[in-house]
């Protein structure tokens, strides 16, 4: 019973932290979609460390909060059908898959194996439903009728990948420095030679992550017409490209830099 109870406060104060991370935004993507602090990982945690039921829970609450935060988004459609789809699709089932990430609680060689293979997995399976809600219940609307199902799978792409990857490595991080298979998780004994080449292995994802995210954000509210939803590639033609170009490189150079810094360290060690 006090177990039960014990998963219950902790599923409470996961989704609880999910849900501020959720609000402070890195990026808002002009027409739905955000880049966060790693929101998803706290859903993660949870579910690597009492199993895909308790992450299944985790997620849905998580889905069903995120979707009151959203209610706006509702005030687009006037069917019942169309309301319905997008809750469940865009909040209630997209949110709830992030359970899926224990999956590898037990099939993994390391922890890092198996929050980081359970994130991936997890971010797949919402990226999946995102992509699905976006070329059906808002074919017409914020997304283009024509080539709806491309359309959506580079839109939801433009967030979900730098959220996928920041989630990656907040979750490979934060795996090689605590011990989540304890009750209470505790740090993980490490030298510090190990230790500053994972924080430079971090350095270098987070670079990376900086480079495509202000790409993103200086490309594509220029491919779609605000005021008809209409993809327009002759929008590319006004896009700042040198500084789009400025910023990948900036970030590449400075993630491969930090890589290789990182894989000095740990070789000396």
């Amino acid at each position: 019973m006090q177990s039960k109870i014990r998963k219950m406060a902790e599923c409470s104060m996961l989704v609880a932290l999910a849900t501020v991370l959720s609000v402070l935004k890195l990026v808002e993507m002009p027409y739905g979609g955000s880049i966060t602090f790693a929101s998803m990982l706290p859903i993660v945690i949870m579910s690597y460390r009492h199993g895909c039921g308790w992450g299944l829970i985790s997620g849905l609450l998580y889905g069903v909060i995120q979707q009151l935060l959203g209610l706006n988004s509702l005030s687009y459609f006037t069917t019942w059908y169309s309301i319905l789809a997008v809750i469940l699709l865009d909040y209630v089932l997209a949110f709830t898959v992030l359970g899926f990430a224990g999956a590898f609680r037990k099939k993994a060689a390391t922890q890092s194996h198996a929050m980081i293979l359970g994130s991936l997995l997890a971010c797949l399976l919402r990226y999946v439903l995102h992509t699905v809600a976006g070329c059906t219940v808002w074919a017409g609307l914020s997304i283009p009728t024509e080539a709806a199902l491309i359309y959506s799978i580079g839109y939801n792409a433009t967030y979900m990948l730098p959220e996928t990857i920041i989630l990656l490595i907040t979750a490979a991080y934060l795996s090689s420095m605590l011990d989540f298979n304890r009750n209470i998780p505790t740090r993980v004994h490490m030298e510090s030679g190990s230790r500053a080449g994972l924080v430079c292995q971090a350095l270098s994802g987070l670079a990376a992550v900086a480079g495509i995210t202000v790409a993103t954000v200086l490309i594509f509210p220029h491919m779609q017409d605000a005021e008809t939803g209409d993809f327009i590639l002759h929008g590319l033609s006004s896009v700042n490209w040198t500084a789009t170009i400025i910023a990948l490189g900036a970030g590449v150079i400075s993630s491969l830099a930090l890589y290789l810094v990182a894989r000095k360290i740990n070789r000396a060690g």
